[in-house]
């Protein structure tokens, strides 16, 4: 194979070799699945139908369980539907366009957390500027900044990859097209424009991610000065989940790409992956509802107007 023109299928890792492992693939994977098709679309119903949750910090949340319930529709289904019918191929197309996909959701994903991190910084380290900083107007530019900037990331990875000449195979060791295992198929030389959009792309993404850091830093430093053990135990409630899934959402991507090669195997990867890729849109909703008093009333409420419409 010359070219990434030569090749119409890619062949994805599958997760098991026999019949009964891959349906318990499956049925693992579906369980996964509607668990955060469930718990983010209840997040997402409920933040639109209560008046009391049309905030900010809502608002961001609602922007959060798009994008996880778009990144994990992303790369479950194929991956179930593989399974199902005992093969591994993804088109060429297919691929492009769950590389595509996936980066668009997950980078977008990320920026929005770093926005939600500035969101609670306003609210507990200047809650008398919080309305005029964060609003509505405020709000929907950075949500739309957060959603383009994954767009436009995807865009430019995403026609770079491919674009290079592919001659080391069509199979990815991955069970979902990814750009780092696309690399492993080009030629020699090739990827070296690729690897400068990553190396920036990285760049980006530690800033991010110091940005997150010194605002907890404030955040901290702002509610041990707070003299009720009650404020400050209101003011870490309100913190600890977005701080939770930034932890899950941060560590399980590092640890997947940045772990020693002496640990590194195929089954190793294929467990990293699923803890960035799959996990964490099937916890976050579980995260946010545990410990926020508003949103678990809110839930309450839709249920209870669910029921009652059905009786």
């Amino acid at each position: 194979m010359s070219n990434g023109s030569s090749i119409t299928q890619f062949l994805l890792l599958a997760f098991a070799d026999t019949r009964e492992l891959q349906l318990l693939h499956f049925w693992l994977f579906l369980g996964i699945y509607l668990a955060a098709l469930l718990g983010n679309g209840f997040i997402i119903t409920a933040i639109a139908c209560d008046d009391r949750l049309h905030t900010p910090m809502y608002f961001f949340l609602l922007n959060l369980s798009l994008l996880d319930l778009g990144s994990i529709s992303t790369v479950v289904p194929k991956s179930m539907v593989n399974s199902l019918w005992e093969t591994r191929t993804i088109s060429y197309s297919g691929c492009a366009v769950q590389v595509f996909c996936f980066l668009f959701l997950i980078v977008g994903e990320y920026c929005l957390l770093t926005v939600m991190a500035y969101d609670r910084y306003v609210a507990i380290c200047k809650p008398l500027h919080y309305g005029t900083l964060l609003g509505s107007r405020a709000c929907a530019k950075m949500a739309a900044a957060a959603w383009g900037s994954g767009f436009l990331n995807a865009v430019l990875h995403t026609a770079d990859a491919f674009s290079i000449p592919l001659c080391q195979g069509n199979a990815v060791d991955q069970f979902f097209c990814e750009i780092p295992q696309i690399l492993k198929l080009s030629c020699s030389d090739s990827y070296l424009r690729e690897v400068g959009l990553l190396v920036v792309s990285l760049s980006v993404a530690l800033g991010c991610f110091v940005f997150i850091v010194l605002s907890y830093l404030q955040i901290f430093r702002a509610v041990l000065r707070v003299p009720s053990e009650q404020g400050r135990h209101k003011a870490f409630s309100t913190c600890l989940p977005h701080l939770a899934v930034v932890s899950v959402f941060i560590s399980s991507g590092l640890f997947a790409y940045l772990k020693p090669p002496s640990i590194s195997s195929p089954s190793m990867d294929l467990l990293m992956a699923v803890l960035y890729s799959v996990v964490p849109p099937a916890v976050n909703p579980l995260i946010y509802s545990m410990r926020n008093q508003e949103l678990k009333d809110a839930l309450k409420k839709l249920f209870q107007s669910v029921v009652f419409q059905q009786q």
